[in-house]
């Protein structure tokens, strides 16, 4: 694997996570009066299309990562 490769798939992944956790914060909402309140599963299921759209969107091109090294 080259070394732009896995600069991508870091930066890939990096954004990614902090998209899901940005998703899951929205998710969660304020209005929660405690954790069993929470639908648990509405908010996996919003990280991971998140996510998803987000690896989506790294395929067209990252600009942490330039095009010419």
């Amino acid at each position: 694997m080259s070394t732009k490769t896995k600069k991508w798939l870091r930066a890939v992944a990096v954004r990614t996570v902090k998209t899901m956790a940005e998703m899951a914060i929205a998710l969660i909402g304020t209005n929660v009066i405690g954790i069993t309140d929470v639908d648990w599963l509405g908010v996996l299921s919003g990280c991971a299309l998140a996510g998803v759209l987000t690896i989506l969107t790294c395929i067209k091109g990252l600009p942490e990562v330039k095009e010419v090294e």
